[in-house]
């Protein structure tokens, strides 16, 4: 027998595809429709298919597994169900409950946005919101369970809401023969081993690959450790598929039967958001956008071969709509048509119009600057660019060549979420200073639980925060005379994921007062 509990692969095929075929998830699920993506097939010089799973009763997926597994539930004579979840899973258990009559609870971290919490309650769950994350939510789901004796519905980690996520993959080759790959978003993995299941049970031949964001890779992680292991924390962009550990089941699918796993950044997972809108006028949720963010990489790459057939599943549409702002900015990033530079420039009279013409005409999308020395500027400046990375070499190249000093920033985390948004400029006078970028919960007393724990310890020389719409915020703050241990010691008793920024050049070219050196 193998680590899944099957004596062969075939044998693990044709249980799950059994079960996929007999799940009744259309008692409440809805068949979705396959969408050409016109513009981006011509882009990319392969014909691009969209699986809309947010035409789903609750815009996701979700809903396909959890009825699965609560309507197994109530055949074996169960009355009431809980589950842990901060979004969609959430809503899927909660919708397939009051359908089958059942009583619900939705654990749900004091952090989940108000439109979250309102949807499940709209459905009939009763909410219960315990804990600043998905752990300590969980916990207490299972508690309840125990203590109300209800049955707890998983989110992934389960044969039925495998096999209801499965049906995916029969729909889509019901309707769309002849695909060379499909690519599935992975959170806990739990989509991705259904519809390989599927896809490798009837067509073999179709590719199947996972995408998972680059900072919450734990299938990546697994595949590579030939188990699932625990991340020590995951990035929350797309928060619905941060997930720290996948779960076992699906993991043996996916180590036998996926292809390949693709991991994205959050610049690219925007521009898929808005090749979606371009395409199809959808506006997706960044989750739901991750497979269509692995297919363009895939896709660009020089060995793959031209005109080729692929899907990607759009698999949600539930997103704050605060988040929009946060997703336009970084699309362009994130597809190459924006580049961000620090550059030192004189400080002199016609010095800037001089820039603009070394540019040749290229469009400005940002300039910031503020005075701070006789002799030199430095500049925060973006710049449109139309023909992605030859263009930013073309752009380098160019710089050079006219003297000037300068750092690519495109790439750099800080300068995209938080200098280009910062107003004032570097301190009078030297400071011992760490600037530290910390991932806050969103509740009301998560700044005074921070001062709190900060007490006399350190003094904050420099903050910025900007809300995004997410259960978590992003915040960028600067400690003078504060030692790292101190500063560890701190977040390790807040519990708040953080990490040392000192060394990043937008730090040092705008804020720090030091002396940047460009390349």
């Amino acid at each position: 027998m193998s680590a899944s509990g099957f004596a062969s692969v075939e044998a693990m095929k044709a249980h799950y595809l059994r079960q996929i075929l007999l799940a009744p998830v259309y008692q409440v699920a809805v068949k979705t429709p396959v969408q050409p993506m016109a513009k981006l097939s011509q882009r990319l010089q392969h014909q691009v298919l969209l699986k809309r799973e947010d035409f789903q009763p609750i815009y996701s997926f979700k809903l396909r597994g959890a009825f699965n597994k609560v309507q197994q539930l109530q055949q074996q004579g169960v009355d009431g169900v809980v589950c842990a979840s901060a979004g969609n899973h959430a809503q899927g258990v909660a919708y397939s409950a009051a359908k089958l009559g059942m009583h619900a609870i939705v654990v749900m971290p004091v952090t989940t946005a108000e439109i979250k919490v309102s949807a499940v309650r709209n459905l009939g769950a009763e909410v219960v919101l315990h804990g600043v994350n998905f752990d300590s939510a969980s916990d207490f789901a299972h508690q309840l369970a125990r203590e109300r004796q209800l049955a707890y519905v998983p989110p992934f980690d389960d044969e039925a809401v495998i096999a209801g996520q499965g049906t995916v993959a029969q729909e889509l080759l019901a309707q769309e023969q002849h695909l060379d790959a499909v690519f599935i978003p992975v959170g806990g993995g739990g989509l991705l081993a259904g519809m390989a299941a599927y896809i490798k049970s009837i067509a073999p031949e179709t590719k199947v690959i996972g995408v998972e964001p680059a900072d919450a890779a734990s299938m990546t992680a697994a595949l590579a450790a030939r188990y699932p292991i625990q991340l020590p924390h995951v990035g929350l962009f797309a928060d619905g598929t941060a997930v720290k550990q996948v779960g076992k089941l699906p993991f043996a699918l996916a180590e036998a039967l996926c292809d390949e796993v693709i991991t994205v950044s959050s610049d690219e997972i925007c521009a898929a958001v808005k090749d979606i809108f371009d395409d199809a006028r959808a506006i997706a949720e960044p989750a739901g956008a991750l497979a269509l963010a692995g297919l363009k990489v895939y896709a660009r790459r020089a060995k793959t071969p031209a005109h080729e057939r692929y899907a990607a599943i759009l698999s949600g549409a539930n997103l704050n709509f605060d988040r929009l702002r946060y997703i336009t900015e970084r699309s362009e990033i994130g597809e190459l048509r924006e580049a961000l530079f620090a550059v030192t420039i004189a400080e002199e009279l016609g010095s800037f119009r001089r820039f603009c013409q070394v540019l040749g005409g290229r469009v400005i999308t940002e300039f910031n600057y503020r005075y701070a020395d006789a002799a030199q500027a430095q500049i925060f400046v973006g710049l449109k660019l139309s023909g992605g990375l030859a263009e930013l070499e073309e752009v380098k190249r160019t710089l050079t060549e006219a003297g000037y000093a300068y750092v690519d920033l495109s790439q750099d985390e800080i300068a995209k979420q938080h200098i280009r948004h910062m107003v004032g400029g570097q301190p009078t006078e030297p400071l011992q200073e760490r600037l530290c970028q910390v991932t806050f919960p969103e509740h009301p007393n998560a700044l005074l639980d921070f001062l709190n724990a900060l007490a006399d310890n350190a003094n904050i020389s420099l903050f910025h925060y900007r809300n995004h719409g997410a259960a978590y915020g992003d915040v960028l703050v600067g400690f003078s005379d504060a030692s790292p241990a101190v500063l560890q010691g701190m977040f390790q008793a807040l519990a708040y994921p953080f990490k040392d920024v000192s060394d990043q050049p937008s730090y040092r070219y705008f804020l720090s007062g030091q002396k940047a050196t460009a390349c």
